[in-house]
């Protein structure tokens, strides 16, 4: 087993917990350049942040090429389901190459979802020791903060990853930033990351829920519907966005809709708490 994996095993997300699937890179044969995949919004985990990795090199000597093949075996495997074969081709591509940050990028996120969050971080912040002027780097590392309850903590790196001018996504770090603005309680930065998110990506599902949320937040229900509605009609909820939805409507007095706000949180997520009433997620 290699030194960084050693971490803090704990249960996987729950529905309240923050962790996602995040995008890792797949290697193309011959080419410099490592694409990306979109996050997996139908993943019953995802609440509100979507880090994503894109990585480019110029390195083609034997083991960057043979590590950045084992990192796309692990990519496909990941797409599969299939943790063991990711995290055996995780392994296969540090052994080759241990200055491969695709490859402790891919590592970290087989132990997010394994439940292994400590390991999970080594990996993120190593990977971002190794890149450090890829902004998908600082993303990643600041999500992995922010849903392991250090927010405040998380702004400085989503900033390193928002200055990134060669960032070619930079929706995914202004939404995630947003989101993470709002957990740490600075409601006027979040405004301000997830306007300037939805202005790049109108449609970028963090953004919206997050903007629902900030909008809810501060007794301002109609935009905050608005925001609601926008969100649903982009991705497949999570029983953060039902329940979301079900307070908004009830706050505005829409007794009927909030209810079918509720009877969706419980038929698609029955083992969510709070999903008794429409109002404040208590029985």
């Amino acid at each position: 087993m290699r030194p960084l994996d050693r971490g803090r095993k704990v249960p996987p997300a729950s529905g309240l917990a923050w962790l996602v699937g995040l995008m890792v890179v797949t290697a193309l044969a011959g080419c410099s350049r490592l694409s990306f995949i979109k996050p997996d919004y139908t993943r019953n985990d995802f609440r509100r942040t979507a880090p994503e990795l894109d990585i480019a090199t110029d390195r083609r000597d034997k083991d960057s090429v043979a590590a950045r093949l084992a990192v796309q075996q692990g990519q496909l495997a990941l797409s599969r389901g299939d943790l063991d074969a990711a995290r055996r081709a995780a392994e296969l591509a540090l052994d080759t190459n241990p200055d491969s940050a695709a490859a402790h990028t891919l590592r970290g996120v087989v132990a997010a979802r394994e439940g292994e969050v400590d390991l999970a971080g080594d990996h993120y912040r190593r990977a971002v020791e190794l890149a450090p002027h890829i902004g998908g780097m600082h993303n990643n590392y600041a999500t992995w903060l922010c849903a392991n309850g250090r927010a405040d903590e998380s702004l400085a790196w989503f900033e390193r990853a928002i200055a990134d001018r060669n960032y070619r996504t930079p929706a995914v770090a202004l939404g995630n930033a947003g989101a993470c603005a709002g957990q740490a309680g600075q409601d006027e930065r979040a405004g301000r990351y997830l306007q300037a998110a939805l202005e790049f990506d109108p449609e970028n599902p963090v953004a919206l829920a997050a903007m629902a949320e900030h909008e809810f937040r501060a007794g301002r229900a109609f935009h905050a519907r608005a925001f609601s509605q926008r969100r649903l009609a982009v991705a497949p909820p999570n029983a953060a966005v039902l329940l979301l939805a079900s307070q908004i409507e009830q706050k505005l007095g829409d007794k009927e809709a909030a209810a079918g706000y509720v009877q969706r949180l419980r038929a698609e997520f029955p083992d969510t708490s709070g999903s008794g009433t429409g109002d404040d997620g208590k029985r």
